[in-house]
């Protein structure tokens, strides 16, 4: 009798074998002859070649569909094991679907503008969005980069902001700095949570896959094969900005993300984000989308007071 083990990487194998195993167990039924253990992340499994040989073909399709979905149920397990050797197309319906998150979530984008930053990061490698809070810039970014990391498209996602309002002044803070800067980068955390489990996240952040950093330690770097996004970028003083901008390296996309209504900067200081806005607006290759009131995705309210700020400011 052969024996194989099969190792699981970057893999929850409490979600990959279903709750008390049901998935294994689903296995083993349609593999009778095969002997089936799962233990800790390993699957081993004992029988003739041939059936271990497509028994193993099968499991890497089921992981292929683990990674891209982020569940497996029975359903999906059943299509998986009964097609004739090669993964299901993607139905028309998920065109507008930009990533699969945790449980099956579908990450889509919501609103018009929303839509546009993703056509537009199709046909660009930089994209600004612009527009108050509230109307999902974070959120479809860091979807957009986990969508080209699944996909092979960058080796690495790589988010910053300028941190403590422009000067990034964090050595007051206690602890390292993945413990000053975390706060402040609650929003893309929040984000990568719901689209990447909890075990794969934190090895793509200790394999440096993800990486988080404040704006000043861009400087001196060149960001090849990866997906760069910048938050709050309102923030940035005219300096930051160029030079942020100038990290950019082969195959890597830049979205810069800003509120110029929300500006942290001491007064006589100009906005780095404003000041690229009129600079960069007749380069080809570079994106701009504007989002407004009706993208927001949050309370009603939150329409409503964007609304109501933006006619006493107009006055």
């Amino acid at each position: 009798m052969n024996e194989r083990i099969i190792e699981l990487t970057e893999i929850s194998p409490k979600d990959f074998f279903g709750t008390h195993n049901s998935n294994i167990e689903l296995l083993k039924k349609y593999y009778p002859k095969i002997k089936i253990v799962a233990r800790g992340t390993k699957i081993k499994i004992f029988g003739d070649k041939a059936l271990l040989d497509e028994f193993e073909k099968r499991i890497e399709m089921l992981i292929v569909y683990f990674n891209k979905y982020n569940k497996l149920d029975e359903n999906s397990i059943e299509r998986l094991l009964t097609t004739n050797g090669k993964s299901p197309k993607n139905s028309k319906k998920d065109d507008q679907i930009i990533v699969h998150g945790v449980n099956g979530k579908l990450i889509k984008p919501q609103t018009e503008n929303q839509r546009k930053m993703v056509s537009e990061m199709q046909k660009n490698d930089m994209l600004f969005a612009v527009g108050p809070a509230g109307t999902g810039k974070t959120y479809t970014a860091v979807a957009l980069a986990v969508q080209a990391l699944k996909s092979k498209d960058v080796k690495r996602i790589i988010l910053t902001r300028p941190a403590v309002e422009a000067g990034e002044n964090l050595g007051f803070l206690p602890g390292d700095l993945k413990d000053k800067l975390d706060p402040y980068m609650q929003p893309l955390y929040d984000a990568l949570r719901d689209m990447i489990s909890h075990e794969k996240l934190q090895s793509y952040i200790e394999a440096k896959v993800i990486q988080i950093a404040p704006l000043a330690f861009m400087r001196g770097r060149t960001l090849d094969n990866a997906f760069v996004i910048l938050d709050e970028a309102q923030n940035t003083t005219h300096a930051q900005m160029k030079m942020f901008l100038t990290r950019m390296g082969k195959h890597a996309k830049f979205i810069i993300n800003g509120d110029p209504g929300q500006i942290d900067l001491p007064k006589r200081q100009i906005s780095g984000l404003k000041a690229s806005l009129l600079a960069l607006k007749d380069i080809k290759g570079i994106s701009m989308v504007y989002l407004d009131e009706k993208d927001v995705i949050r309370h009603r309210l939150v329409k409503e007071i964007i609304t109501a700020y933006r006619s006493i400011e107009t006055e």
